[in-house]
């Protein structure tokens, strides 16, 4: 048929078990985490805030896994040098936080899930551990976050000053 193509849909059952699997390893790793698990166009199906979890990660693993299902490619992937240009040119709906995670089964991305309130290897691990619920979903393990949460920005590290010599 001319002007359709085939799509493939998570549904609220899969969603749900993305959910559960990555609330799980959370649990496993001592994490508390905000999960979000989101359909092919962006829409929450399934959200968790875990006790203990960052209130702010609410927004930020929304945001993850909107822009993972959007993008088709896990967050945290584009070079930091980019980075602010992309959020500002889709009105903040784009994020490069590490742990938002396409979920794609047989090439179709069918929606995502997002993890936040640990540290980036964590709550890309999180959403792993959700998009490994689903058979046959991709957990694109030779991904390579570049941006500047994965190069120290954002964790706080800064230079330290050197000290300064006392005069005699």
């Amino acid at each position: 048929m001319s002007g359709v193509i085939e799509a493939r849909l998570l549904t609220l059952q899969g969603a749900q078990r993305v959910l559960q699997a990555a609330i799980g390893h959370a649990h496993a790793i001592g994490q508390p985490m905000c999960i979000a698990v989101v359909d092919l166009g962006g829409n929450l199906l399934a959200f968790a805030r875990m006790d203990g979890s960052k209130a702010l990660s609410i927004i930020s693993s929304n945001h993850k896994a909107v822009t993972a299902a959007m993008s088709g490619t896990p967050t945290g992937g584009a070079h930091t040098d980019v980075e602010l240009q992309i959020a500002m040119a889709s009105d903040c709906k784009w994020t490069n936080l590490i742990g938002g995670l396409p979920i794609r089964v047989e090439g179709y991305v069918v929606g995502a899930v997002a993890a936040g309130s640990g540290n980036g290897s964590q709550d890309l691990a999180v959403a792993r551990a959700g998009a490994a619920a689903i058979a046959g979903a991709d957990l694109f393990e030779d991904f390579v976050p570049m941006g500047a949460e994965d190069t120290g920005i954002i964790r706080g590290k800064t230079p330290r000053r050197p000290e300064r010599q006392r005069q005699p």
